[in-house]
């Protein structure tokens, strides 16, 4: 692959803190553009499965994730580069805090040369607002900075106090008037689905009305060429698995409802780079499953589903005859629960899963796993996160467990992997392209052969 180079206007938005409008200004800034003709593409940093969705709908693109660790530098390079080629602008949702995590959005920010946008909620703020926006520039040297966006602003006089604590006029880019009715609405593990919101289109339409009175809103494309980064790739982001299409010839089934949406977009494209089939199914709704040599089971929301998933026993049949036939299934946190006896939701509440696995999942009110996690095996390091509300109680001994970054294995840290036959599960969420030749080995007839990936 010869190198290739592209000069994008892109931008990071980013906040002090979570829950100040990050991705509802990130939408809303994609959506007003595409409307005025504009080709934008939208990446989200961090292994976040939720906000890439409204993002999606806003720039009418598919949304990758960026994450120095997760994905690495390589591929993140790579993605942006080919962003760039076919783009008038790039935006990348930052994750929490500009300098919350390691990696942080700050991190990727300064790697990539990406202007900061940083939006503040400012409803209880006045001259703070300033210092506020003040230290996020300078807190490190050399961050790339474009500006400010006051957020949840309670009216004109208000916002001129926020304006004028500003110590760089330019940098104001326009404060967004407190309205409930533009704020994506959400629950325990993050944002609605955009595809559960009946009016989300009209919403994010609203919300670019909004942003089209600030100054950031009245940008012109070529005021955007100021904020242009230079992005170079010089070889072709490929694994040896990739190029060997070690599971050509293979159909994987993928579980695709309301259930169970947690899926990289990213995930999928490898799979097919490496040679496989992609078809999808609903446990909830269908009542077999497709034919297949492999079956994937993405985390999502199988508490609020666990009557009907339970219930549908003629999928559950179906799914144990593939595992009967010594077929693969890999099932990630939400794909996980359902496999148990029983699932205990948050209200106590007690629902028949599907019996794969011996025991009982739990729901709590509070994060039971969050963080970056790994897991190592001879044919690659998968790398990926944890997220989940719940706990599982279980005879089964974990036959691995995954780590923290530059943590050596134990028994009590990390996410258990368990596995009975052919089927392997974990709370652990995989990024395919860490490791294409360990993704290749979980959903190939070789990968039973051990313990292993």
């Amino acid at each position: 692959m010869l190198p290739s180079a592209a000069n994008c206007p892109a931008i990071l938005v980013a906040a002090p803190a979570s829950g100040q409008g990050k991705t509802t200004v990130a939408a809303a800034l994609a959506r007003l553009q595409v409307r005025r003709g504009q080709r934008v593409t939208v990446f989200k940093c961090g292994p976040d499965f939720l906000d890439p969705r409204w993002l999606a709908l806003a720039s009418g693109r598919p949304v990758h994730q960026l994450d120095l660790w997760m994905t690495g530098e390589a591929d993140c390079r790579a993605r942006l580069a080919a962003a760039a080629l076919n783009s008038d602008l790039i935006i990348v949702e930052g994750v929490m805090g500009l300098f919350d995590g390691d990696p942080s959005a700050a991190d990727l920010a300064q790697r990539f040369g990406l202007p900061v946008l940083a939006v503040i909620d400012a409803s209880a703020m006045a001259g703070t607002f300033g210092a506020l926006a003040f230290g996020l520039q300078h807190y490190r040297p050399g961050m790339p900075w474009m500006g400010v966006l006051a957020n949840r602003v309670a009216g004109e006089r208000h916002a001129s106090m926020l304006m004028d604590s500003v110590r760089e006029p330019a940098q104001w880019l326009g404060a967004l008037m407190h309205n409930p009715h533009l704020s994506v609405p959400e629950r325990h593990l993050g944002l609605k689905l955009a595809s559960e919101v009946v009016d989300g289109l009209a919403m994010l339409d609203a919300a670019a009305d909004a942003l089209a009175d600030t100054p950031l809103g009245q940008m012109a494309l070529s005021d955007w060429q100021r904020w242009s980064v230079n992005f170079t790739e010089s070889k072709a982001f490929v694994d040896d698995a990739i190029a060997g299409q070690r599971l050509a010839g293979r159909t994987i089934a993928v579980a695709r409802d309301a259930a169970f949406c947690f899926i990289y977009d990213a995930n999928l494209e490898c799979l097919k780079a490496l040679g496989a089939e992609v078809v999808f199914f609903s446990p909830l709704a269908d009542f077999a499953l497709p034919a297949c040599d492999a079956v994937w089971l993405p985390g999502g929301y199988p508490e609020l589903h666990a009557a009907a998933l339970g219930g549908n026993a003629r999928f559950i049949n179906s799914l144990k005859a593939h595992v009967a036939a010594h077929k693969n299934v890999w099932a990630e946190c939400g794909g996980m629960m359902a496999l148990f006896d029983v699932l205990i939701d948050h209200d106590g509440h007690r629902e028949t899963q599907w019996g794969l696995l011996p025991g009982t999942v739990s729901m709590h009110t509070r994060l039971a796993g969050l963080g970056p996690q790994q897991w190592t095996s001879p044919t690659g390091v998968l790398r990926g996160h944890t997220f989940h509300y719940s706990t599982c109680t279980t005879a089964m001994p974990a036959v691995e467990r995954t780590t923290r970054p530059n943590q050596a294995p134990s028994q009590d840290a990390g996410e258990a992997v368990y596995q009975s036959g052919s089927l392997r599960a974990s709370y652990f969420h995989a990024w395919f392209w860490s490791s294409p030749a360990a993704t290749a080995n979980l959903f190939s007839d070789n990968a039973m052969r051990s313990h292993h990936v």
